[in-house]
């Protein structure tokens, strides 16, 4: 109810002044690396393996008992780390991961008993023992029902060294076992612990940049929301999404989607089903749907940058969130990459090639550093 009805008498942020670095034309259509990357995936989900465990989640996802949810999740676990594993042996990605050193430490936390959320740090040789390096603390995606940090190692270890920080990869705690809003707080402390201890972490407590991809970046919409609640957005200097999963707008009528949006509707709510700890209790809880966060929150977010693909099937509720957060003064930029699906901002080509991980370098330099 607080996240409503809070008045910011006497705290008034300024309007972010965007860069506009971005324009990429849309065209309704896939061309160049995006279009052989996409028939490339077509491929692959439309035979054998892939093919049969897409129409079981579909099965399962039309299911609201607890057996069926439970298999729901442990195939999607079984299914992404299958993805990571062979994600790791990209050349770019391997070559990246000799270039930084790992190290860990663990923020403690009492929102859903005593537990210590681990964050992975990937620093790149060159910045090791320095201080006040520019961070990125990181939210890993999977729908925030499976995957770990463990996992986004090899792209964040690209991440760290194709822009020069130290990226803090935070393995927050998933669902069904953590539900909102726990998931979201472990990133939320994780995020006061930087900002707190940033000098003895060896960052600059003046450039942290939060970045949250697909479920990730409903963790990190989730924790800027608790954030301006609480007068702290001014600790992040960015807040970057990509692909975020943003509102219950797969709860609508498919007839008004996308395709994408429409294809992938069922299994979206199957696992915003699980995130939810009472969907029907939370289904106006910001801390669940970030797009449903007042108007007054959205004014007190930290400078926000969205990433999207045309064709994601989040892209509706990134579109919708864009637009509420540059009317309250809050958006950098709402980019989106022509042609790319969800499954296409994840794949390592496409993340490490000049179009996606040229635009995240120059988002770095030119809204964290400068």
């Amino acid at each position: 109810t607080l996240l409503y009805t809070i008045k910011f008498e006497d705290y008034i942020m300024a309007r972010v002044d965007s860069k506009n670095l971005f324009n990429f034309p849309l065209k309704g259509l896939a061309e160049g690396q995006v279009a052989g990357i996409n028939a490339m995936l077509d491929q692959i989900q439309q035979n054998g393996p892939p093919l049969e465990i897409w129409k079981k989640l579909l099965e399962l996802s039309v299911q609201e008992d607890e057996v069926s949810g439970r298999q729901f999740v442990e195939i999607t676990r079984a299914n992404n780390a299958g993805m990571s594993a062979m994600i790791k042996h990209h050349p770019v990605l391997s070559a990246a991961a000799e270039q930084i050193e790992r190290t860990e430490f663990r923020v403690p936390t009492t929102h859903a008993g005593l537990h210590d959320v681990l964050v992975e740090v990937y620093t790149p040789l060159p910045l090791v023992g320095k201080k006040g390096n520019p961070v990125v603390v990181y939210a890993h995606g999977g729908g925030c029902i499976s995957g770990s940090a463990a996992d986004s190692k090899p792209f964040l270890d690209h991440l760290a060294v194709s822009c020069n920080v130290v990226v803090f990869n935070v393995d927050y705690r998933i669902a069904p076992e953590t539900q909102c809003p726990n998931n979201v707080m472990d990133l939320y402390e994780a995020i006061m612990f930087v900002s707190e201890h940033a000098a003895d972490l060896g960052v600059d407590k003046d450039q942290i940049c939060v970045f949250g991809e697909s479920g990730g970046g409903y963790v990190a919409l989730g924790a800027a929301a608790m954030m301006a609640h609480c007068e702290q957005a001014h600790r992040v200097k960015l807040l970057l999404t990509s692909i975020a999963m943003v509102s219950d707008y797969s709860f609508s009528d498919p007839l008004a989607m996308t395709a994408q949006e429409r294809n992938s509707a069922t299994i979206i709510r199957a696992t915003w089903r699980q995130v939810a700890a009472d969907l029907e209790k939370q289904r106006h809880d910001p801390m669940l749907f970030p797009g449903k966060c007042s108007d007054e929150i959205l004014a007190h977010f930290p400078p926000t940058l969205m990433l999207e693909g045309e064709f994601d099937m989040f892209l509706t509720e990134n579109a919708r969130m864009a637009g509420r957060l540059r009317e309250a003064g809050r958006l950098l930029e709402f980019v989106v990459f022509p042609g790319a699906r969800h499954e296409t901002m994840l794949f390592p080509d496409f993340r490490t090639g000049e179009v996606f991980g040229g635009a995240v370098e120059r988002i770095i330099e030119e809204y964290l550093r400068k």
